[in-house]
């Protein structure tokens, strides 16, 4: 119990020194990525207004129908492509990568890739 309580400290503070560098505007919002060990959830937000303006998660049903299993680098290249298609679809096309703290490897930075592949640029 100790050990888990050790390890989420240092994820929020490794995520509050990303943070207080990296935040996002209506010109650039900021591609947060959160990732467990079975899902990937990110999202687009305007941090000025407070507001998320896209978000693709391997919850969704639509996302299910396409790929059983969300916590992989299969699930993470998906999501990293439908995130970067909904922002295209609302006009956005720079943004800020917000890692949450996670490290720069893996299912992250599969989602960074694949969204940059599908047009962001960061």
């Amino acid at each position: 119990m100790l050990h888990l309580q050790k390890v989420r400290f240092k994820a929020a503070r490794r995520a509050r020194r990303v943070r207080k560098n990296v935040s996002g505007t209506a010109e650039r919002p900021r591609l947060s990525v959160h990732r467990t060990l079975a899902h990937l959830y990110a999202q687009v937000i305007d941090d000025v207004a407070g507001r998320t303006l896209v978000s693709a998660c391997t919850t969704e049903k639509e996302f299910k129908a396409k790929t059983a299993y969300g916590g992989n680098n299969k699930a993470a290249i998906a999501i990293g492509q439908l995130i970067a298609e909904r922002a295209k679809a609302k006009g956005i096309a720079k943004v800020v990568f917000d890692r949450g703290g996670f490290p720069y490897h893996g299912r992250v930075k599969a989602v960074a890739e694949a969204a940059r592949k599908s047009g962001l640029s960061f």
